[in-house]
Order: C-alpha cells, then structure tokens, then sequence
C-alpha cells in the first residue's frame, strides 16, 4: 500500500463510490460517468484541502464497480436500461412476471461476484496477451464485429411451426437481417446528429444511447407488457434454481466478452453483451423451445398424442411443455448471470488496460487517467486498486441481494399498469431532459423498431445493430 495511504481514509473512500455507485445503478438516466466527471471537477478544491488525488480515483473506481452490480434493479423491475444492460431487460423482466424478480436479482448479483473473482484470475496473463496482440486486434476491429453480427444473425432459427416448407427457417434470418440493418440506420442518422441535442439540464455529457436503448429496449417492452395486460404476480422467494455449470459459464462468457470491451476501442458493454449472447444456445427471448418439434417428437415418442395448437400453430405434447418452458427459463437466467459479468469484468479490466497500453475505454478510466496519469501506475497502485474492487464487489453484492429481495414488496403496493405508464413517462422525460428534443424524437422512433422484434417473433438482440452498424462502417 502506498505510504500516504491510510485505511480510514482508503474505507470512506470506498464507501462514498459505492454509494454513489448504488444510486446511479438504481436510477435510470444517471452514468458513473456523471459521478466520475463532478469528482473530477471538485479535485482542485479537494487537493487544496490536504486529499491527495489516489482517494478521488478510488472513489470513482468503486463507484463504477458498484454501479454495474445495481443497475440490474431497474432493468428487471421497471424495464428502464442504461446501455450496459439494455440486454438485460429482456431476460430479466420476463423472470419478474414469471415470479422470480429476486433471483433475477440474485443471479446477477452472483455474475458479477464471480466476474470479480474470475476476472482478477486471469488478468494478469490476458494483459501480457493482449499488449503483444493489440495493435493486430486494432486493424482488423471492423471485420472482428463484421463476423460478429453475421454470426448473430445466422444463428436466428424464429419459430419453428410445422408444415411450412423448409424454407420457413430463412424468414426469420431475414426479418432478423431487416431488423439489424433498420436499427443500424436508426443508429448512424442518430450519432451523426449527436450535435442537434440540445440538453434542457446540463448534467455532464449528454449520450444519445440514453433515448436510443431506452425506445429499443426498455418502453418498447413495457408497452407490450401494458398491451397485453400484463401485471407483477407474487414474487417468489427460492434459491438459485441453474446448474453450476450453466452459472460457470455465464461467469466465463460474460468475463471473457468483458475484457474485450475494456482492451478494444469502439466496443461498448451492450456489443459484447451481443457476443456473450452466442454463446447461450437456447432462445430466451420468447416463452418456447428453439429445439425442433419434428425432432422433439421423435426423442419424445411423441406421435399420434401430439395434439396442434391452432393458436400458436405448433404441434407439441401438452405434458412436454414445462419442460421447453424451464429450458428457456434456464437460458434467461444463465444470460443475466452473463451480461452482469460483462459489465463488471469491463470496470476492471478497463484499469489493466489504462496501466499496460494507457488507453482509456470508460469515463470512469478517463478520470482515473487524469487524476493519477497512466505512466505513473505503479504496481502498489494496482494492488490498492484490487483490493478497493474485492471490497466493493463484497459490498454490492450483499446490498444488491438485499435490495433485490425487498423492491417487490414496495411495488406489489401499486399497479403494474401505473408502473408502467409512470416508467414511460419517465423515460420520455429523461430523453427530453438530458438529450434535447432531438432525443426525443430518437427515443419515440426507436421504440416501434423495438416492438417489431416481437411481432416478427425474433430476438431482440439484433435491434444492437443500433451501435454494431456504426461502429463497424467506422473501422471498416
């Protein structure tokens, strides 16, 4: 530890980040970024007044690492995403009308817990790797998201409904290929116009992400949810019901497409939420299987029993379908413990690479960058930094649990449908509060685009184009 530290001091340093960490991650609208850029402003003042500036980097550490253990809150029980866990919502907020908000809660707690400790395993050997291979990575970033979204559009298998052809597969691929490429327009018309925001509150550095992923991923699901009438039952209160292994390997994907945020430029946390996404088989976007039905009966002995859904039009043996319903579940629930890791092992990863290559990826890592120097890491500044992330990531994993376990009982006070209208409400107002009108008119575009995920019975996953399209023409 270095000499001018001391512990009372490093504690509150901590404490303060991850306060601040635990209300910008439970209200949506609110970044580290915006805690990471006012620090950095009252610097001067606080050095002035005998703290040195390792304390004003710690807090702004832990308020970026507690930040991504809490905002899993708001997405699952309002729908309301930043754009770390606009992915989330998906998975999360059908968990919540299933009864299991808290494990929703719970499982990504224990993503980003196990993130923390995965990521600190391997970080020392992937910082080696990568500063020999980076600028290799750095020439071929374009094609790398190029195969990326070509990959997430191929593995696309929609609804699988008996007696339409064998072609029927590749409808999907191309409402999902439609899809991508209309949100990929959505997203160059929007950062190309970023200079016609015009915030009514100033309140640091407006991000038209805010009224892009909101519309896509959060109002446009919370209106389906008004539509159809849907409400918050019961929450029931269980243990974590996956398999360790389908744990193990969220933490793994999550971690692994998380370093790869922090180490490469013009990744962000929701693109590498997309990578993470291959690697989860099963479809959670959507209640049934991705498993062919033909197949199924055939495994099943499923023949003349089979009875036919005129509804939904598929054929299925009624006593099967909890099990393609728990399958999908299980998918959901192994994507929260994933997309949680991506964001924590980002935070940590994001200081690594800030001390080997000296690039910043975060605001977060930009004020650190500007607090202490890149150059000037030593490695009793890197081992101070971890054990400011072990105890913050103890700390909001214990009070997310907590959180997680009680928010229900305040909202099974109020009605889902005012919850809902509330929380549209709200974000339409933060779009036009802290992105101008012109964010409001992205926000109310985005959130058709984001429905139609639904009515063409695809994952929304691909309305990510909004920031893969982009970003791929930039590097091509």
């Amino acid at each position: 530890m270095p000499s001018d530290i001391t512990i009372p001091m490093l504690l509150l340093s901590v404490l303060i980040g991850y306060a601040l960490g635990i209300f910008s991650g439970l209200i949506p609208g609110i970044h580290t970024n915006n805690f990471a850029l006012m620090l950095v402003a009252l610097s001067p003042m606080l050095m002035d007044s005998g703290i040195p500036p390792t304390y004003i980097a710690i807090a702004i550490l832990a308020n970026s690492l507690s930040h991504t253990f809490h905002d899993i809150i708001p997405a699952v029980y309002l729908g309301a995403p930043n754009d770390d866990m606009a992915l989330a919502v998906l998975p999360g907020h059908r968990l919540l009308l299933e009864g299991f908000g808290s494990e929703a809660i719970r499982l990504s707690a224990l993503g980003s817990a196990g993130s923390v400790a995965f990521s600190l395993i391997i970080a020392v050997p992937l910082a080696f790797a990568f500063s020999n291979i980076y600028p290799i990575l750095q020439n071929y970033l374009g094609l790398l998201l190029l195969l990326i979204s070509v990959s997430l559009i191929l593995s696309e298998k929609g609804e699988y409904i008996i007696n339409q052809g064998s072609l029927v597969k590749y409808k999907y691929k191309a409402y999902a290929l439609i899809l991508f490429v209309l949100t990929g327009f959505l997203g160059l018309f929007a950062f190309r116009m970023e200079t016609s925001m015009h915030p009514l509150i100033d309140f640091g550095s407006p991000s038209i992400l805010l009224p892009l992923l909101s519309g896509l991923f959060g109002a446009s699901q919370l209106l389906i949810s008004l539509f159809s009438g849907s409400h918050i039952p019961p929450q029931k209160y269980s243990k974590i019901e996956l398999p360790a292994k389908r744990i193990i390997r969220g933490v793994i994907t999550g971690s692994a497409a998380g370093s790869i945020v922090a180490w490469l430029p013009g990744i962000s946390s929701s693109i590498a939420a997309v990578l993470a996404r291959l690697f989860i088989k099963s479809d959670f976007d959507r209640k049934g299987s991705t498993k062919n039905r033909e197949e199924d009966k055939q495994d099943y002995g499923c023949g003349s029993e089979c009875e036919y859904d005129n509804e939904n039009g598929n054929y299925y043996r009624y006593e099967d379908d909890e099990f393609y319903i728990d399958e999908t579940m299980e998918s959901s629930k192994e994507f929260i413990v994933s997309v949680s890791g991506v964001n924590t092992a980002n935070a940590i990863f994001g200081l690594f690479a800030l001390a080997v290559i000296g690039k910043t990826r975060s605001g977060a890592m930009v004020a650190v960058d500007e607090l202490l120097e890149a150059a000037s890491l030593t490695a009793q500044d890197i081992i101070l930094f971890l054990l400011v992330i072990a105890i913050t990531a103890l700390l909001s994993y214990l009070s997310t649990i907590a959180i997680g376990n009680n928010i229900h009982r305040m909202l099974a006070k109020l009605d889902y449908s005012m919850i809902c209208i509330t929380v549209l409400l709200g974000l339409a107002l933060m779009s036009l509060l802290f992105t101008g009108f012109f964010g409001l008119l992205i926000f109310v575009i985005a959130i058709p685009l984001g429905m139609s995920a639904s009515f063409m019975k695809i994952r929304k996953s691909h309305a990510m184009g909004v920031i893969l399209l982009p970003v791929i023409l930039y590097f091509l």
